[in-house]
C-alpha cells in the first residue's frame, strides 16, 4: 500500500497529546491587539485541545501522528 499523505495546512496546526488527542494554538493572538480587551488576549493564550467530536477528522488528515 502507497504512503499517505499528510494534510499539510493540519500538521502546522495540530500536535498528538499524550492520550491520543490533539492541540492547538489560538488564532488572532498576532497584530491589530489594542482594539481587543485584556481578558480576551488572556483567553487566547496558550494552546487549548481540540473537542472530542473533531479528533477523528484530524486524525484522518495526519495519519502517521
Amino acid at each position: 500500500m502507497p504512503k499517505l499523505k499528510s494534510n499539510r495546512g493540519a500538521a502546522k496546526r495540530f500536535k498528538r497529546t499524550g492520550s491520543g488527542g490533539f492541540k492547538f494554538n489560538h488564532s488572532h493572538r498576532r497584530h491589530i491587539l489594542t482594539k481587543k480587551s485584556t481578558k480576551r488576549k488572556r483567553q487566547l493564550r496558550g494552546p487549548d485541545l481540540v473537542h472530542p467530536s473533531d479528533v477523528a477528522s484530524i486524525a484522518q488528515m495526519l495519519p502517521y501522528s
